[in-house]
């Protein structure tokens, strides 16, 4: 079937708006502890500069968040490869597709929240990607002392506030949030007295104790307007 001569000539005037046009749009319902998702999108399992936790993880469909949300991260770490060059970056758990509840989180149900792994060091003080196996629980079962030590890998302090002053401005180009970031208080003061401290102040970082101690990662909420939470028909 040849196409209608009268429609072709359109198609060239047709193609920058299509190509324009958002590949996904996503629709957020209700909070982070209390909601769901329309239209969620995976992350990309890895990239030049980073992986997710577990290619388990993503063959069960955890690491999905809004659409915006995956713009800001991809857009942060695109960022870090021209300013942390060699730096190997982790991202956490994220949403399930369709939101709801994903245990043993309390939040992570409307596609606005992401865990990232700690950036970390070797004994020879080379970046690599935070272990990740089922016997550490993909990572979330690490333990870090108040030095930031766990065993002979270090946190990267450097790498860490250089991914969140990432975010921060991706956030911005985006017109995107954040409403939310959980750190271990007691490594806090290692982070803000990097280069890059100062500039991560006026992030939001929970002022109280975590539910967990969160020193293996880090929680980001992001802040994108949500519908109400949909009330499913009885």
């Amino acid at each position: 079937m040849t196409a209608d001569p009268a429609k072709r000539h359109l198609l060239p005037l047709l193609i920058p708006f299509l190509l324009a046009a958002p590949v996904q749009a996503s629709t957020c319902y209700g909070r982070p502890g209390a909601g769901s998702i329309a239209g969620a999108v995976a992350l990309p399992a890895d990239g030049a500069n980073f992986e997710a936790y577990s290619r388990l993880g993503v063959q069960m469909g955890r690491t999905h968040v809004h659409a915006h949300v995956r713009e800001v991260v991809l857009d942060a770490y695109a960022a870090l490869a021209r300013s942390a060059p060699g730096t190997q970056f982790v991202y956490g758990e994220t949403g399930l597709k369709e939101g709801g509840r994903m245990r043993p989180h309390r939040t992570h149900q409307n596609g606005l929240s992401i865990d990232f792994m700690v950036p970390v060091l070797d004994a020879r003080g080379r970046s690599v990607p935070l272990p990740s196996s089922p016997l550490n629980k993909f990572g979330y079962g690490l333990e870090f002392d108040t030095g930031g030590k766990a065993g002979e890998l270090r946190i990267d302090y450097p790498a860490l506030a250089e991914h969140l002053y990432a975010l921060k401005e991706a956030a911005k180009r985006h017109e995107v949030g954040i409403a939310l970031v959980i750190f271990d208080p007691a490594l806090m003061p290692a982070l803000l007295k990097t280069a890059r401290g100062k500039e991560l102040e006026g992030l939001p970082f929970m002022k109280g104790k975590p539910w967990i101690r969160h020193d293996e990662h880090y929680h980001v909420d992001f802040d994108v307007p949500c519908q109400p939470v949909k009330i499913k028909a009885r």
